[in-house]
């Protein structure tokens, strides 16, 4: 997993280059060997903090404790009101991608989303290596950045929201939104009374081009536009292609990495369209 941290997406590189920038290279190197050869045999999280076992030169693995400044509720609240009035935000982080402008959202909010310096980093090890980082939480935070090439969420939940937790709060909001704006464009009584008790008359003419369409606000709930979850593609159902099995591969190769991309320009269109029609 770790040859990714040659292959990373700019929000990885974001989160390594205040590693990178540690004075002590060597230290540095040997925590990348470490991180690379596997001997991060496991991390959890608990709550915003990432717990990992690191096996060093001892039979005991080292226990790594990596946590930052998690956000308070009020201002994930402003986030998310932010994120939510961006639904191709919400659409990007669907598919496994960090939006390009997701730091201006909390940089808007006061917040910094990624560390500045080491020392919002607040890290410990059982090692008797008084140097922090050492090697071990550095193979941490290299295996974090991994992480993060995988899931962009994980970020956030050392900011201290998980993904569920974010998309829940989404879809709350924007609901409530929603009714907020039905309630504020729907008729006073004695207007609605005055409405129905007129005879309701039909257009002299129906334009067929118009006819299916439909120009009220709809509830962003009941339109949901994700990526697949199972991994399955329509190119899965067309069986295997008649050709010899390298040429083969490499063209099933192509089709998939073709067929993704359309995929996510295609959702990302969706959800262009989908915010437009919120923000008319």
């Amino acid at each position: 997993m770790l040859e990714t941290l040659d292959q990373q997406r700019w929000w990885v590189q974001r989160w390594l280059e205040l590693l990178d920038s540690y004075r002590f290279k060597k230290r540095l190197e040997r925590a990348r060997i470490y991180a690379k050869a596997g001997n991060v045999l496991q991390i959890d999280f608990v709550e915003a903090q990432a717990i990992a076992l690191v096996q060093g030169s001892e039979p005991e693995p080292y226990r790594v404790s990596l946590k930052l400044e998690p956000f308070s509720d009020e201002a994930w609240g402003y986030v998310v009101e932010s994120l939510a009035q961006k639904a191709l935000f919400s659409a990007q982080l669907l598919a496994g991608e960090m939006p390009a402008a997701i730091e201006q959202v909390f940089t808007e909010n006061g917040l910094n989303l990624f560390p500045f310096t080491l020392a919002d980093i607040h890290s410990r090890c059982t090692c008797p290596d008084k140097a922090n980082p050492c090697k071990h939480i550095g193979a941490v935070y290299y295996q974090l950045g991994d992480r993060f090439n995988e899931d962009p969420f994980v970020i956030f939940q050392l900011r201290g929201r998980t993904k569920q937790q974010i998309l829940d709060a989404l879809r709350d909001y924007r609901r409530q939104h929603f009714a907020t704006e039905t309630a504020a464009n729907l008729p006073s009584h004695d207007q609605a009374e005055i409405e129905t008790s007129q005879p309701q008359q039909l257009p002299e003419t129906i334009d067929v081009e118009q006819f299916w369409q439909y120009d009220h606000p709809l509830d962003p709930d009941l339109v949901v536009i994700t990526p697949p979850t199972d991994g399955t593609t329509s190119l899965d159902l067309l069986g295997a292609i008649a050709l010899n099995p390298e040429d083969a591969q490499a063209f099933q190769s192509y089709l998939n990495y073709v067929y993704g991309m359309a995929s996510q320009k295609g959702l990302m269109r969706a959800l262009q369209g989908l915010n437009a029609s919120e923000s008319a």
